[in-house]
């Protein structure tokens, strides 16, 4: 029972918030009479100021009349995990959050008297909650009881009756038929793929699970779904919150203000004929510095998205949720609402953006002498596609390209070429490796897959941006302000000398002993350069690389042969940029939106959390390729390919089809009729009788027995000359290129 309080008055609406603040458990109206010592008529009084400071938002009222401050969460609710902090502790969240304020910070703490499985992703739990402290609001969690896991929402197709339907999940992991009311169909039909949410199945535990249909997305074989499968299997958020899409509609231009006025420079934006975003601009000229004779000024400017995404607010939680922006062939699932990313935070030409920028002066070979951030004010002077750009430069320009030509175009390709040379000097690593891109037409179906071409006009672009991302970490640096670095470590010692095997086979060497620095592969690469075996090289090259990630820690760039290399030059579509920005915001004083201490205080934890996003979207997207392949390819089961060995497991060979880029298996069991070993050196399947052997890179005719839509599965198996090979298909070769039927074509190697 709370502790009589003594004041010599009728408490206000302070006291009872003070009261309800310090007392714990459960208090109702009849425990502040009681704490008050309220008696008599005054009790009507005290029901009328109660319900006053409900109706003002002060107080809330749970289940059982029990009160509480607004700003508290109720005592006792279903909390769902959300990971752990950086010291290792689980943290739990609200299953239901509808708030603006950021999700208060809840503890799990144990129960010494009653022990529970430890929780994990998507575990759900009732659970009493203790207040720790107001502001930031912490609390500690008391496990009260475990609860089955239920998924947040299901993709599935529907079939359907008299008397509603089924969902049966696309997910593989989930196992489970949901049943669906005629009341929650919601006009469903047939084969459609939906969206829909678990509910309280009435009859406790007999029958189906049941759940709700929230949206229907069409035909299940629907070009349109192949993407939603893809964002769904892999837990990527891609609805926006009301209350944050209300904040991004909310966002204004700026004007000119405090920051420096670059309208009147011809800032260009460079970008492939399908981005969806233009967050990049960059312009160059001779260095008039009579100091600098040959050398160059560029300057490379960004979208100001710290502007409009301030630390904590709404739209900050969502974008470091979703850490990054994901692309598939027919959509973009953006970090930020299209309010931003493709509005205000949008170069687009004519439009005065706000921007930051960096000046960045070189000398004739590329070496940069000094460089100077700034907070500005822009307006693109055209959006140009990269084969436009190179076509003006081969001296095929047309009518807008012609007039930027010897202004903009010329000094940003003498200044890259300035910066080639000190690229040349410290070598980066120069894997040769095709990349391909899936052409749709207007219904969102696959029209034909096509290697992207490379143009100088891409190397420009990318040459600008690390410069720009050099000193970016740099500047950081030099002003001891922490900084999400972009690290890319060198290879561990296991994959060196698993790579040294393999090298050996082809009678080519890795040294031993050396410092590892990026030209020693790059002198690997150049020896097979034009050799059968070229690409077969390159992908065990790029194998035996780590995978890069974000950090507060600077361990280098390898692959740029960096010493320290930081994100700066996306921040509408990634989230470590936008830490960087704030970073120079605060380093340089050019505002009061920069670095918060929390922040600080969280950058390892903020590194792993986008570093994973970032893998989660690469995932997502290698998928969601797979399936437009499979879909493509669904019609043309029996066809012939030729296709090149792109890995090799004790279970069969994975086969990429040439040079589309579409991976299949052939099972071990139809190789052939020798019993075949896996030599994880030679990255080859060998025949225990014959000596046969099929190896990464070799190439194959190969034949199309499956092809899963929903899956993306491809199912191959070694094939003959003679069969209906597929000649009209963009991507094929002519019959003939693919050596012997069922052999490969291997080089001589060293056993």
């Amino acid at each position: 029972m709370p502790k009589p309080i003594k004041i010599d008055r009728f408490p206000t609406s302070d006291d009872i918030l003070a009261f309800l603040k310090e007392g714990g458990g459960k208090i109702t109206k009849r425990e502040v009479a009681r704490a008050f010592q309220i008696k008599g008529q005054d009790k009507v009084m005290l029901k009328k100021l109660l319900r006053q400071m409900l109706n003002d938002g002060l107080i809330a009222q749970d289940a059982g009349r029990a009160l509480r401050p607004a700003d508290r969460l109720p005592g006792v609710q279903v909390l769902e995990f959300s990971g752990v902090d950086k010291h290792g502790d689980a943290l739990l969240k609200p299953v239901k959050w509808d708030r603006k304020e950021p999700l208060p910070t809840i503890y799990l703490t144990e129960n010494k008297r009653k022990k529970h499985p430890a929780l994990g992703p998507g575990d759900r739990v009732l659970a009493r909650l203790i207040p720790i402290k107001d502001q930031p609001p912490t609390y500690r969690a008391q496990i009260l009881k475990n609860l089955k896991t239920s998924p947040r929402s299901i993709l599935g197709v529907f079939h359907g009756g008299e008397n509603g339907g089924r969902i049966h999940p696309i997910d593989k992991k989930n196992r489970d038929e949901y049943w669906v009311d005629r009341e929650d169909v919601r006009g469903a039909t047939e084969g459609e793929l939906v969206t829909a949410e678990p509910v309280l199945n009435r009859r406790r535990n007999m029958g189906p699970k049941r759940a709700r249909i929230r949206e229907r997305l069409g035909d299940v074989s629907a070009a349109r779904s192949i993407s939603m499968i893809a964002i769904h299997a892999h837990d990527i958020p891609f609805e926006f919150p009301e209350h944050v899409l209300q904040e991004a509609d909310e966002a204004k231009p700026v004007d000119l203000g405090e920051r420096t006025d670059l309208r009147g420079i011809p800032l260009i934006t460079i970008d492939p004929v399908d981005a969806r975003d233009h967050d990049d601009a960059i312009w160059a000229e001779a260095d008039p510095d009579p100091e600098n004779p040959g050398g160059w000024h560029a300057i490379v400017a960004i979208a100001d998205v710290a502007h409009y995404v301030q630390p904590d607010s709404a739209l900050d939680r969502e974008a470091v949720k979703r850490g990054n922006s994901c692309y598939f062939p027919d959509r973009v699932v953006p970090m930020l609402p299209e309010a931003l990313s493709a509005g205000l935070c949008s170069l687009k030409p004519g439009e005065e953006r706000a921007c930051m920028a960096v000046h960045m002066w070189f000398d004739k070979d590329g070496n940069k002498r000094r460089h100077k951030f700034i907070r500005g004010l822009m307006k693109s002077h055209g959006n140009i596609t990269y084969a436009r750009v190179q076509a003006a430069l081969d001296g095929s320009p047309d009518a807008e390209t012609e007039g930027l030509l010897e202004p903009v175009l010329k000094p940003l390709f003498g200044t890259f070429k300035a910066l080639m040379k000190a690229r040349s000097k410290r070598e980066p690593l120069d894997l040769d490796l095709p990349e391909r891109k899936i052409d749709l037409d207007e219904t969102g179906h696959v029209r034909g897959i096509t290697l992207r071409e490379r143009y100088d006009a891409h190397k420009i672009v990318e040459e600008f941006m690390i410069s720009a991302n050099v000193a970016a970490a740099e500047e950081l640096e030099k002003k001891r302000t922490p900084a999400m670095y972009r690290v890319h470590e060198e290879p561990p010692l296991d994959k060196l000398e698993s790579l040294r095997e393999f090298l050996s086979t082809l009678d080519l060497s890795l040294a031993k002993g050396n410092v590892m620095m990026p030209r020693l592969f790059n002198g690997i690469l150049h020896k097979v350069s034009g050799t059968t075996h070229e690409h077969m090289v390159n992908e065990v090259v790029l194998r035996s690389q780590t995978q890069a990630y974000y950090s507060p820690e600077n361990r280098g760039h390898f692959g740029l042969a960096l010493p320290k290399y930081a994100h700066f030059t996306s921040p509408i579509r990634r989230y470590a940029d936008l830490l960087v920005h704030r970073g120079l915001i605060k380093a340089l004083d050019l505002g009061k939106d920069g670095l918060t201490a929390t922040e600080v205080e969280d950058m390892e934890a903020i590194g792993e959390q986008i570093s994973g996003t970032e893998r989660r979207a690469m995932a997502a997207e290698r998928d969601s390729t797979d399936r437009y392949m499979a879909s493509y390819l669904a019609d043309h089961v029996g066809d012939e390919f030729i296709g090149r060995v792109s890995g090799v497991t004790r279970f069969g060979l994975f086969v990429e089809l040439e040079p589309s880029g579409g991976d299949g298996l052939i099972p071990i069991s139809e190789i052939g009729n020798d019993f075949y070993y896996h030599d994880e050196s030679q990255h080859a399947l060998i025949g225990e009788k014959t000596g046969e052997t099929y190896a990464l890179g070799d190439k194959l005719d190969v034949r199309l027995v499956e092809a899963n839509r929903f899956t993306g599965g491809l199912k191959l198996e070694l094939a003959g000359r003679d069969g209906p090979r597929m000649k009209d298909m963009k991507f094929m070769k002519k019959r003939g290129q693919g050596g012997r039927p069922g052999k490969r074509s291997r080089p001589n190697r060293k056993r």
